[in-house]
């Protein structure tokens, strides 16, 4: 540690030149990492629907229609001008228009109706598009350049694509947002009007670098990009708040900078690596999801807040030392008040405090288990006028694309007779529905036959009028694949959005138990070598698993749904965000409680760090709520309510709930401790301030006034060693 403080003090100009040169190259890099807006892309690889897909894209060229193309007022030639018009647009793959199921040279009213009107009703044109993957926002814009402004849309890829849109600028908003706020609330955390920016820069850099370095990876998800960059700035601003304070501490003791920058890091590494790895152990629990949205931003998260804590390290003293001279010249007061009253609180009514909690924390518990869940993304904002035109006109078309072997054309005939009787059916296409069962697929033209045969392969397309995501949506797609396994065993595969949210929505309930075990797990581990204890880290769990819980029922409580991707990655991100404030008070406790009686340690500990909490859990609460307002992507903004929330209800939890379990438990504490050390009823308290107490001191002393540095009597004390007016080493 001697060596690497004095590398960083001796060669700070040359470590901010390679910070700077390093988050340059990340900036550029980051322009060449891909961004994937489709979620089914996550799935499992062995998830039924991952290989029907990709199958279907195999076996038959295509993908399924993924968008609707509504043109009102025109005649069938002008409808069939159209569709060529979209075909020949780049990145689309298939469309699907009224000549695909009749003959348009034959006059309409001759023909099945009900067909009919699937696709061309009251001289409007519905067309099915299927667009290739990653190409949703150039078709759509090449589509609405080339059918002019009348052009109506809905389906998944014009969601994605207006994500694409919409992501770069939300992104830029929110950070338009939270900057200034973030600086606001620095500014009445520090005494210094450059510290701020000092701190922004540093974390910032390790951002893009963060952010850069995904080219490695070739691509992210735009939940990982919206969600990661702020809340990997919010975590590990802490960390550089807890450095520059420890290095103010001992500038007051030291007249050389270097020498007190060097101790100041020597001091603050060991909390701010710890709080570090909570961090880092709380969102490795992400990368064991099966759904791959988990490991994305897991990993992402893993690498941003290292990068932070190593700039933090490195950076961050050197372009302190650098700036000391302006942190010094714009110096101000503190602005945050004095929260005596509230350390008051904590101690005095601990007791009902714990009760009231405890009682909330019951029937959060229990509401946050009876949760309407959504596994998708939510609803679409983009097009709701497009979405709810196209419906009243042509009603709701959920397709189910089902795979089953080729070959006994019986077996098909009576699968897709059996699926049409289902509730909520209202169609099935295939060979047998079409042209039947009994006619040999060489007499019947390629384009109606290639619909349906691959080589391998018979297709069935099943419509519902279910919305893509329901109880009873998921109950048709288990139905289907229950009736075709009794005709073809395990070899059917079935895709289409109702099925890929059916397989989404088991994947992510079997990841819920695997990440909150491997959260909790991996959490008490650190906090048990930290802490040297088994009981402090239950104590500190369980404060923040009651904040998840209260966090988690809020919406059971108002009757709105959760989405369960957000429940799922925001539970291990609170634990592992959030985990800090109780570690920080926990251990100025335990260094306080060496001096004085708990009641009285208590006091002093909520009243000394919770200034230090409030500014942590306000830079992470406005961070979430800056991206639950500017995001129109539903699974954002509801992922940025969820993080902003859950950084101002462990505040509350733990600058008064988990004083109350520490002050019950105090007894047990020691007996569960290794070396606690804790202050014994019959001595006289050492004074916390900094003065001798030679009549009543038995064990240890103070030597710096606000520290909790102890030595013991009689042991070698080193000559860097602070001591206080009067006193001196041999004593």
């Amino acid at each position: 540690m001697e060596r690497f403080t004095e590398s960083i003090v001796k060669h700070k100009k040359g470590i901010v030149l390679i910070a700077l040169i390093l988050t340059l190259i990340s900036a550029l890099c980051f322009f060449r990492v891909g961004i994937n807006y489709n979620m089914t892309d996550y799935l499992p690889d062995d998830a039924n629907s991952t290989i029907a897909l990709n199958t279907l894209k195999n076996e038959f060229g295509e993908a399924i229609p993924n968008c609707n193309v509504l043109m009102e007022n025109v005649s069938i030639e002008e409808g069939l001008a159209l569709k060529s018009q979209i075909e020949g647009i780049a990145g689309v793959e298939k469309v699907n228009w009224l000549d695909d199921v009749v003959d348009t040279h034959v006059p309409l009213e001759n023909q099945d109706q009900t067909i009919i009107d699937d696709y061309y009703k009251d001289g409007d044109a519905l067309f099915s598009v299927a667009i290739a993957d990653g190409k949703e926002q150039s078709v759509t814009d090449q589509i609405q350049s080339r059918l002019g402004d009348k052009v109506m849309m809905s389906g998944t890829a014009v969601e994605q694509a207006d994500a694409q849109r919409l992501a770069s600028a939300e992104s830029i908003k929110a950070v338009c947002l939270l900057g200034p706020l973030i600086i606001l609330i620095l500014i009445l955390a520090t005494t210094s009007w450059v510290e701020p920016f000092i701190y922004l820069l540093v974390m910032g850099a390790a951002v893009l670098l963060n952010l850069g370095t995904e080219i490695f990876r070739g691509e992210i998800s735009y939940v990982t990009l919206a969600v990661v960059p702020i809340l990997q700035m919010a975590v590990s601003l802490d960390y550089a708040v807890i450095l520059s304070a420890s290095f103010a501490a001992r500038r007051k003791t030291e007249k050389n900078d270097a020498k007190a920058m060097k101790l100041a890091m020597k001091d603050s590494t060991a909390t701010i690596v710890a709080s570090a790895l909570t961090a880092i152990f709380g969102f490795m629990a992400l990368i064991a999801m099966n759904f791959k949205i988990g490991p994305d931003m897991g990993i992402s998260l893993v690498k941003g807040v290292t990068l932070s804590l190593v700039f933090c390290l490195t950076f961050l003293p050197a372009m302190i030392l650098l700036f000391n001279k302006w942190i010094d010249k714009t110096r101000h007061r503190s602005f945050l008040p004095s929260f005596k009253k509230v350390g008051k609180l904590a101690v005095k009514r601990h007791i009902p405090i714990f009760l009231v909690i405890a009682i909330i924390s019951f029937f959060c518990y229990l509401g946050q288990s009876e949760n309407q869940f959504i596994y998708g993304s939510g609803d679409a904002s983009g097009h709701s006028i497009a979405t709810q035109t196209i419906e009243e006109k042509f009603g709701v078309d959920n397709v189910l694309v089902l795979l089953v072997p080729k070959g006994d054309s019986t077996k098909e005939m009576l699968l897709a007779d059996s699926i049409s009787k289902m509730d909520y059916v209202t169609k099935v296409e295939s060979y047998t529905t079409a042209v039947g069962n009994k006619i040999p697929e060489t007499v019947v033209p390629d384009n109606v036959t290639d619909n349906f045969y691959s080589d391998n392969y018979a297709r069935l397309i099943v419509f519902s009028n279910l919305p893509d995501e329901s109880s009873e949506s998921f109950n048709l797609v288990k139905n289907v694949r229950a009736e075709a396994a009794t005709y073809y065993g395990d070899e059917t595969l079935s895709c289409g959005q109702s099925a890929n949210l059916y397989d989404m929505k088991n994947t992510v309930e079997s990841d819920n138990k695997v990440v909150n075990f491997l959260t909790v797990l991996s959490i008490f581990i650190v906090l048990a070598v930290m802490f040297r204890s088994w009981l402090i880290p239950v104590l500190l769990i369980l404060t923040i698993k009651c904040a998840i819980w209260i966090n988690m029922a809020v919406p059971f409580f108002t009757g709105s749904s959760l989405i369960y991707v957000g429940f799922l990655v925001v539970s291990a991100l609170q634990m592992g965000a959030t985990i800090d404030y109780a570690i920080f008070l926990t251990d100025h406790y335990m260094k306080n409680r060496k001096l004085m009686p708990a009641q009285k340690a208590m006091e002093k500990t909520v009243t000394d760090v919770i200034s230090a909490i409030l500014v942590s859990a306000a830079i992470l609460a406005f961070a979430g709520f800056s991206l639950a307002l500017v995001s129109t992507n539903a699974m954002v903004a509801a992922l940025g309510m969820l993080i902003g929330r859950g950084a101002l209800i462990p505040l509350v939890l733990v600058c008064l709930f988990l004083p109350a379990l520490l002050l019950m438990t105090d007894k047990l504490i020691p007996l569960t401790t290794w070396k606690s050390d804790f202050y014994q009823s019959g001595e006289k308290d050492a004074n916390p301030e900094g003065q001798w107490n030679k009549s009543g001191l038995k064990k240890r002393v103070p030597v710096l006034s606000g520290e909790t540095m102890l030595v013991n009597i009689g042991d070698d004390v080193d000559d860097s060693v602070p001591w206080i007016t009067g006193g001196n080493k041999n004593e």
